[in-house]
């Protein structure tokens, strides 16, 4: 008897690769990574033939146009990645009854909250990326009645470009870095979302609608700087700045902390805390 499928898409990226790794603990399934190369999900045609052919039980969806900054000049690439081809992906999922996991931003909030946000809470997202995901969520329910959206914040890994690896690379380089301290949130070890969202789909309940996914615990990017400085025992000096002393093209949310309780709740989803899961990926960064 054959295994139910899963199709990964964007599976070079963060979320991708740390969904390869996961995906060994989980062999009652049949998993079929697709690189943007391999599946471009802008294009109707390929992605409509790939679920026709395959007809997975599941697509997560793990493309994305993530350049915040870039995005303020390339808002058409930026739509037609974060929104048009999600309801791409969501319309053929629908066709072959496959659920749709969708991975979304705490980018789709304005960052004026100073409590913990809601799935329930108003979007107003600041920047052309944040609109563009925004969208993408309404697309993806708009054509897949079997979506689940999770939102995410501050997504670092291993692999890729992110905060963490920048941060110790330039911790080597240089004697002193400035770093924001008046953006709040928690940061994502996308190893723990990856395991959560298998655990999710081996769960076999399947509840469809908004979810927020970040680890435990509250913090600044300045916070997190000095802890990577300290797991790393860098001498590197690390200086607080307003986000007014570092300007961007694209704003950021100033307060972006995400509450946790509904997937907790309903997938009796255990979230580590920051700092450990902080720990296991410095480690296994060590050991490359």
């Amino acid at each position: 008897m054959s295994k139910p499928k899963i199709i990964v898409t964007g599976a070079n990226g963060q979320l991708g690769k740390e969904l390869q790794v996961a995906s060994s603990s989980f062999p009652q399934f049949e998993f079929i990574f697709l690189s943007k190369e391999e599946l471009p999900i802008e294009n109707a045609d390929v992605v409509k033939k790939i679920f026709s052919d395959k007809q997975p039980l599941f697509c997560i969806n793990c493309a994305a146009y993530t350049a915040v900054d870039k995005a303020e000049s390339e808002k058409e690439k930026a739509f037609l990645i974060n929104a048009e081809a999600v309801g791409i992906l969501g319309k053929a999922c629908a066709s072959v009854n496959a659920k749709f996991i969708h991975i979304s931003t705490d980018y789709v909030f304005d960052g004026s909250s100073s409590t913990p946000l809601k799935e329930t809470d108003s979007t107003n997202p600041v920047n052309i990326y944040g609109e563009s995901k925004l969208l993408g969520e309404m697309k993806a329910f708009e054509y897949c009645k079997e979506t689940m959206v999770i939102r995410t914040s501050w997504v670092y890994s291993e692999f890729g470009n992110n905060f963490v690896k920048t941060m110790i690379r330039l911790m080597k380089e240089r004697e002193s870095l400035n770093v924001i301290n008046d953006q709040t949130g928690s940061p994502t070890y996308a190893a723990d979302l990856a395991k959560a969202i298998l655990e999710i789909i081996a769960g076999k309940k399947f509840t469809p609608g908004i979810y927020n996914y970040s680890n435990e615990g509250e913090i600044t990017w300045y916070q997190f700087a000095i802890a990577i400085k300290e797991l790393t025992a860098s001498p590197c000096v690390v200086h607080p700045i307003s986000t007014s002393q570092y300007p961007t093209p694209a704003k950021r949310p100033q307060y972006s902390l995400l509450d946790k309780a509904k997937i907790k709740e309903i997938y009796d989803i255990n979230i580590p805390q920051w700092k450990a899961s902080l720990v296991a990926c410095i480690s296994r960064l060590n050991t490359k």
